[in-house]
């Protein structure tokens, strides 16, 4: 029987098998093929960042036998200079909130989210989603994340799970989606 648990992050153990998780599923590590199939993520985290966005708001993970097998990691705007890769999507976003008239919204930013390759489709991301708002909910009106437009498989899954497009704009050569999930 499939035993999963869904829950926020408390250990140093968990924050490193998200690292080691994220390892595996960032954008260099993959073929042509798998980055088409299987989506993945565009960012690496340090263990010091992700350490410290996890104790300013505990990140949400998914466990089989004791074992991180997804997370969506909880990143605040306080950390938006601590991720260079990230700056730009943080500066886009201002300008987007504030041009669509959303800047009273208390947002929370979807730092990122992976399931492991052997626990797809098996509706866990959408699940885990779910608890992620749950959990969030009462502290957060909505939560908003930036997906690359490449990544097909994670802009159809945000979409089945309620996020709507914001904008759609191209920064470094990549084309990206600027997603919101609205709780209210």
């Amino acid at each position: 029987m499939n035993q999963f648990v869904y829950k926020r992050a408390e250990t140093k153990e968990e924050l490193q098998q998200i690292l080691n998780l994220q390892d595996v599923n960032a954008k260099p590590s993959l073929s042509n093929e798998t980055l088409k199939t299987e989506g993945f993520v565009s960012v690496k985290h340090s263990f010091d960042v992700l350490k410290r966005m996890n104790d300013a708001c505990p990140h949400v993970i998914v466990t089989h036998k004791g074992n991180v097998i997804g997370y969506a990691l909880c990143m605040l705007n306080a950390f938006r200079n601590d991720v260079p890769a990230l700056i730009p999507m943080f500066d886009y976003m201002d300008r987007i909130i504030a041009s669509k008239n959303l800047s009273n919204l208390h947002y929370l930013i979807m730092g990122q989210i992976c399931i492991d390759k052997e626990y797809r489709r098996q509706g866990i991301f959408k699940k885990l989603y779910y608890f992620f708002k749950d959990e969030l909910e009462s502290d957060f009106d909505a939560v908003i994340t930036e997906v690359n437009s490449k990544n097909t498989r994670s802009s159809e899954a945000h979409r089945a799970v309620g996020f709507n497009l914001l904008d759609a704009h191209t920064e470094a050569g990549e084309d990206w989606e600027l997603i919101i999930w609205k709780w209210l």
